[in-house]
């Protein structure tokens, strides 16, 4: 994990990346209850023997399932020591490339866009974070997205 002392800091930082997560797990025990939780039941997630013979030769985890595991890897990626609180934002862009198949680990590199003082001691960045799968040349998710973070 890459730790900054203050959120400032990070102005200097724009168009750089800034931090990779650790590996996540996504197995199918994650997908069905992914599934459970938005009632996105489609057979390519929750069916392994259909699924094997399906176009992805597995299950697959559902795309938002995928944009969800964002704020877990964005705490396994970056610290901010004077930051007390951060809240998501929002989305202006996301993207699913590839698959990301039952028992498949993913990670997220995360690049600084931009870094947009607020009013009191805090800061909209916007950052790219790109997914990818071990062992695919592929991302499996590409989105620019907002936090705002304050000190």
């Amino acid at each position: 994990m890459k730790r900054f002392a203050h959120l400032a800091d990070l102005a200097a930082l724009v168009g750089q990346p800034l931090a990779e997560s650790q590996w996540m797990l996504v197995e199918q025990s994650r997908i069905d209850a992914f599934a459970q939780a938005t009632g996105d039941h489609q057979w390519i997630h929750t069916d392994p023997q259909r699924a094997a013979e399906g176009p992805f030769g597995s299950t697959v985890a559902q795309g938002f399932l995928t944009l969800s595991l964002l704020p877990a890897m964005l705490k396994t990626g970056f610290a901010i020591d004077d930051v007390r609180m951060g809240i998501n934002y929002g989305l202006n862009h996301v993207r699913f490339p590839a698959p990301v198949p039952a028992g498949s680990r993913v990670r997220a590199r995360l690049k600084l866009l931009n870094f947009e003082p607020l009013p009191g001691s805090g800061a909209q960045l916007t950052l790219e974070a790109t997914l990818e799968r071990e062992g695919s040349a592929k991302p499996v998710c590409v989105a620019e997205l907002l936090t705002r973070q304050y000190a």
